[in-house]
């Protein structure tokens, strides 16, 4: 176990931090290998990699819409494996087949947070089916907690504070900015982080899957 995590038993799991205490919390980012996958050997890496995996952090990036009734679609899927996090830009039609493969993987677990919306979506950019998708989200709700986006599960979770600085940044850009890359593979990474720790705590005895 990482021994920057704090250990605590399921029982002493707070169902709240406050901004102050999150503030306090030590900031960790993505420090590992990210794959921007742009040729064909890059989708080919990715896929044996995603395939040797049982459990695949899942998450997406939206550009913001910033003007009343503006919608846009996911741009960018982002999936983190134990060696390496992998993206997908939406842009390149090429990536269609391997998420679509991924998704609908019963043998693999895709754990994130609030996936319904986040697979809704890519559903109107490619078709697929999902399998064994898992939301931590909805896990943590169950167990009481009331702060269950992936910067509140990672600050109570795993005592780490995310930072936020792309968030919002146009993710529909051809050529994406390193802290855009670093920003996109550290909520994926994280979210298989939290599916480690979740299991260890013994909250996904009923998990919440949204296909199986």
């Amino acid at each position: 176990m990482d021994p920057a995590i704090p250990t605590v038993s399921s029982g002493e799991i707070a169902r709240l931090i406050s901004r102050e205490d999150m503030a306090d919390l030590p900031i960790h980012r993505y420090e590992g290998r990210v794959c921007l996958v742009t040729t064909p050997q890059d989708l080919h890496h990715a896929s044996a990699d995603l395939r040797h995996e049982s459990v695949v952090g899942l998450d997406t990036e939206t550009r913001p819409a910033f003007r009343k009734g503006e919608k846009h679609l996911p741009c960018l899927v982002q999936a983190a494996t134990a060696r390496a996090v992998y993206l997908f830009q939406l842009r390149h039609p090429d990536v269609f087949p391997l998420l679509a493969e991924l998704l609908g993987e019963r043998r693999i677990v895709k754990a994130g947070v609030a996936l319904a919306h986040d697979l809704r979506e890519l559903k109107l950019v490619f078709p697929h089916t999902e399998h064994n998708v898992l939301d931590l989200g909805v896990v943590a709700r169950r167990c009481g907690l009331k702060q269950t986006g992936v910067r509140n599960l990672a600050g109570i979770f795993l005592g780490w504070r995310i930072p936020k600085g792309a968030r919002t940044s146009n993710w529909a850009a051809p050529r994406l900015s390193a802290a855009q890359i670093t920003y996109a593979a550290t909520d994926a990474w994280i979210c298989r982080e939290l599916f480690l720790r979740f299991d260890a705590l013994g909250l996904l005895r009923a998990q919440t899957v949204i296909s199986t």
